[in-house]
């Protein structure tokens, strides 16, 4: 999958829990959240510099807004791909729990016995 097409069915599926997604998938969209991320930053440094607070960035706060839930859906989607739950991601909360998370997200998918056909 390439990059536009990742972020085109990241969007189109942006409520949707269902189905699987592959490591391309997946990554590219992660690529294209960090690269908004990054992007947002640079405007705001540029063009709110003389903006009062430190706490809240209006500009990122509201990509990341934008993006939560399509690359919350995402990871979902990719962790059926190798079989698991997309529940397994609360374990990122716990410190060790997000590489065990990360092993998961960069694990080959399952293409045997898989329940999220």
């Amino acid at each position: 999958m390439t990059f536009n097409e990742s972020v085109k069915t990241c969007f189109s599926k942006y409520f949707s829990y269902q189905g699987r997604a592959k490591r391309s998938e997946y990554w590219y969209f992660f690529l294209f959240c960090f690269l908004i991320a990054i992007a947002a930053t640079i405007f705001e440094n540029i063009f709110l510099a003389n903006y009062d607070s430190i706490y809240f960035s209006p500009i990122s706060s509201f990509a990341e807004l934008i993006l939560f839930i399509p690359s919350i859906n995402a990871a979902t989607r990719r962790l059926h791909d190798v079989n698991k739950s997309g529940w397994w991601q609360l374990l990122s909360i716990t410190g060790i729990g997000a590489f065990v998370v990360l092993f998961w997200l960069v694990s080959k998918e399952r293409e045997e016995g898989n329940r999220y056909n």
